[in-house]
This record gives structure tokens, sequence and C-alpha cells, in this order.
């Protein structure tokens, strides 16, 4: 609509838009709800409302090939100048169907955000589905593969890019899920240093046998829709290779990787366990460790001696999968162990003794619990270790192999479903660089004496495949006499190491002793063992 305009006198020169007014004789402009904008100078408000971005219009990115068709698509709005010409861009980022956020664009690449994002989708998630996404750096690049699309093919295909470019590859793992629900998911970042270090990151995220890769004769999609076309733009998705941390090495690449081993740090066991560091030389990031004993015989709590061992002497995240205890059961255990009291003890102890001990292990939220709320069969529990992992957990613990499998995986079922998993429990290890605990129950004991009376077990008594026994790095077995008269021997544990694939040392390693009143162990020295 045209009026007059009360600033310069005319008749009709005062356009009336739906968020803003522009007068094309004296140039100035009223944005709704905003600060005023005259003599070419435009002063932004510190922030914008989300909800008046909303009312913004669009129109077709020329410079860049993308039609309205596609901005629309998107949700994309704009804003003008005094002279009515776009002058920025405003992606919408939505979370649960609603705009949370919008990044502004202002022409040509400054940069500012409006509204919240914590949570937010991935630019265009809210319109993407189907079994192939594509994934760029940023907006435009976004636009430019849906353009080529809907030029090639007159129909929109799910592409998503990341909020700020291969800086913010995690947000690929805040919509994990979203990302894993497509069969295909095709990488098409830039084609420079910082695009290619990104590509390893983001497909571990994405995950082996669902990610590919593009390669582009340009450096990013909008470059290749200009200067090369839809067609060229399409064919990269389609030609896309699939992903693969592996690799052919020789000469000095076999060197480099022979050093990095030699190097490999290795994390002594905690002073209770002590005997253990002689054979094993501790802990190493890349490997499995499986612990195995009797029912009984002290698994948890040498499990969570380890756990608090590394909280004191890291910085790094632990994640713990304990699937026969709930959240609430392993935090009262830490926190019983942390305090060195039993916290059914008497006296009880107080809320803020309770707190403080709290504190001592979770407060800096580095022990980072599963909480499987009873449904330990999950076919997603090891992409559920594997987010651990990608959250920067360095150690974890799945506790135990045994029910873990006891339903089957992927409609396995007995040995087949444990091959799968140790074999994905490896991959994990390997492609993320994390040391994994891992517990296994044993069968039942054919030597006549139980072992739960303090018979060790040998390898062949580990229950299921004997793929836990050759996949596991080191193996670890302990028992303890649960029926002993003399209660310093009831609550003795045994250690014996079984396998030791770095140093090939085995045999007795020494006993912790249990304290029922601290619910801690200590360092009980050697012994002598009797079949």
């Amino acid at each position: 609509m045209k009026t007059n305009c009360p600033d310069c006198g005319s008749s009709d020169g005062l356009h009336v838009y739906e968020d803003h007014t522009h007068c094309y004789v004296c140039k100035k402009q009223t944005w709704n709800n905003q600060v005023s904008k005259s003599n070419g100078t435009t002063t932004y408000p510190s922030t914008t409302r989300v909800s008046e971005v909303n009312s913004y219009r669009s129109f077709p990115i020329g410079s860049r090939g993308i039609t309205q068709e596609v901005v629309d698509h998107f949700g994309v709005k704009m804003s003008v100048d005094p002279d009515g010409k776009p002058e920025s861009h405003f992606y919408p980022f939505t979370k649960d169907g609603e705009t949370v956020a919008w990044k502004e664009r202002k022409l040509p690449k400054e940069f500012r955000t409006h509204g919240d994002f914590a949570g937010a989708e991935l630019f265009g998630q809210n319109v993407a589905s189907g079994k192939l996404l594509v994934v760029t750096e940023g907006e435009l690049d976004a636009m430019a593969v849906a353009q080529a699309w809907h030029t090639k093919y007159n129909r929109f295909y799910a592409v998503v890019s990341l909020p700020n470019g291969v800086n913010s590859v995690k947000s690929l793992l805040i919509n994990r899920d979203f990302i894993r629900s497509f069969e295909t998911v095709v990488l098409m970042f830039d084609q420079d240093e910082v695009g290619k270090a990104a590509v390893d990151e983001a497909a571990k995220i994405v995950g082996m046998g669902r990610c590919k890769v593009a390669k582009l004769p340009a450096k990013d999609p909008c470059d290749v829709l200009k200067e090369f076309g839809a067609d060229t733009l399409v064919k990269a998705v389609y030609n896309a290779q699939t992903w693969s941390p592996a690799g052919i090495v020789m000469g000095e690449a076999i060197w480099d990787q022979f050093m990095a081993r030699k190097n490999t740090e290795s994390l002594p066991y905690p002073d209770c366990l002590g005997g253990l560091n002689e054979k094993l030389g501790g802990i190493r990031a890349g490997e499995i460790t499986l612990f195995t004993s009797g029912t009984g015989s002290g698994k948890s709590t040498v499990i969570k001696e380890i756990i608090l061992d590394l909280l004191s002497k890291t910085d790094d995240k632990i994640g713990l999968i304990s699937l026969e205890e709930s959240v609430g059961d392993t935090a009262e255990k830490f926190i019983s162990m942390s305090l060195g009291r039993a916290t059914n003890g008497h006296p009880p102890l107080t809320d803020d003794e309770l707190r403080r001990g709290f504190d001592s292990v979770f407060g800096d939220e580095r022990l980072v619990l599963l909480d499987h709320q009873g449904s330990v069969s999950d076919a997603s529990l090891i992409d559920k270790i594997e987010y651990l992992a990608l959250m920067g957990c360095k150690y974890l613990v799945l506790d135990h192999i045994t029910i873990a499998v006891s339903e089957g995986t992927d409609g396995l079922s007995g040995n087949e479903a444990i091959d799968k998993m140790m074999s994905d429990l490896l991959k994990i290890v390997k492609q993320h660089n994390v040391w994994l605990g891992l517990i296994s129950h044993l069968r039942k004991s054919m030597h006549g004496k139980s072992f739960e009376e303090g018979h060790l077990a040998s390898i062949d008594d580990i229950k299921g495949s004997g793929s836990i026994k050759q996949i596991s790095f080191d193996i670890i077995a302990f028992a303890r006499n649960l029926v002993a008269e003399n209660e310093h021997e009831r609550n003795q544990i045994k250690l014996r190491v079984l396998k030791s694939r770095f140093t090939g040392r085995t045999g007795d390693a020494g006993t912790a002793v249990y304290d029922p009143d601290t619910t801690r162990l200590s360092a009980g020295g050697g012994f002598e063992y009797k079949a």
C-alpha cells in the first residue's frame, strides 16, 4: 500500500509492508517493533524477537541461483535495506515443531543469533524425511543442494546443515537419533583442510555402514551449483564414497603406528588391586579388559574401586553401564565408598553427609550412568555405549555382557549374539580409542568345588562364546570363599590374570580385602592357591 510520508511530506512515497514501512523519497524505513533506519545507515537492536522474524518476507537468492521455492521450503526470512534490497537472511532453527531461534546472516557474511539455540535441531531438520540425508557446513550450502535436487527432479530431498560450520560437528551428536534414522548419510563439507579434518569426527557420529563422503569439483556446494550446475551437484551426492577409518599402511606409516603403540600410556590399577599392575602394567586406551568371577565375589566392588581411582587420577569422563543395578542403587554404593561408611550403617548418615559423598563422585559430572530403566536387552545398547564414547568418555564399563545378550541381539541368540556384541564393542574401542572394562559370568563349575567357595576360574570357565576370551586383551579372574568359617577369608578376594596381550604375563596377582564397615577394598598381599 502506498501512502503519504509524515517525514518528507511525499503524497505517495511511503510504501507499507507487512513488517515495515519504506519511503522511496526520503529513504526512511521503520520496522515493526524495531528501531528506525535512515540515510542508508542501519541500526540493529541487541536482539530480535523470534516472533518478529516470523513476519518478515523472503525473496529468491539470485546470486546463488536459489529460487523462491527453495527459500520457502526452508522457511528462510529476509530483511531489506533502505533501498528495499535484501540486507540480512534469517535461517530458522526449530525444536519440537516450533521455531525457537534464528541465525542472522547480514550480507555478505556477518552472523548473529536470536532466540534460544539450546537443544535446537539442525537447519532443515524440520522438513527432512526419506532414506537419504545430506549434511553440509552452512545454510546456503544446504539450500544449494536442495536447489539442485529441485531443479533436476522437481521435489525436495532431505538436507541439513550444521549451525556453526564444522566447528559444531557435535551438534550431530545431539541430533543423533534423527541422523541415524536415515539409511544413508552423505557428508558434503567444504573441500578445504578444515572441512576434510572434520569428516572423521562427523562420520564416527553418523556411524559406519551408513556414512558416505562427497567429493566436490569446487570449494563448497554453493560454488558447485553456480559454476557447474545442478547435475554436477546431484552426481556428487550419488557418487559419494563409503567412509571407512581403515586404510592401507606401509613404510614410515607403519613405524609411526608402532611407536604410537610402544608409547601407549598405561594407567595403573588402584593400590587395592596393585598386584594386577605387575602382570598387566595397568589399563590402556584401545583395549578391552574382561573381569570374571562367581556370583557375589565382588565384581561390582572391584569395578567401582577402579572407577573411583580413575576419577582421582584423570580429568576424563567415565561411562558406566550397570545392567543389574538401577541408577539409584549405583549412586548409593558410590556414596558409601566415597564416605567410607555404609549408607545403611549406624549411626545413619545425615543428608549433608550423603550430599557430600554424592558431590565427591558425581558433582563434576564426569561419571556418566546409563539409565536402562529395566530394558537390558534393547538392541540399541551398542548405540548407547558408542554415544557415551562420543560424549567424551575415555573409560567405559559394561556390567555385564551375559545379561546384555540374554534375550538376543538383532534377532540373534546365544553365542551368535555374543559374537556380534563383542565385534561391535571392539569397533567402538578402536574407533574412539577408549578403554572398556567388561564383566562376564562363569559357567557352572565342573571341578567339584564351586566358584563361590573360592575356586579360581580358568579361561574355559568363562560363560558364553569363545569370542569373549579371544577379543579381550586382558582377562582377570577373581574369587571369594563366601562360606569360609574365617571372616577374613570370607572377605578376601583372590586375583589371577588369565590373559595379557600387552605384557604376556599371567598367573596369581595377589589379593584384596573387603571391609564391610567402610565398603572399600584394601591390598591383601599374596596367597597360596589350593585347588
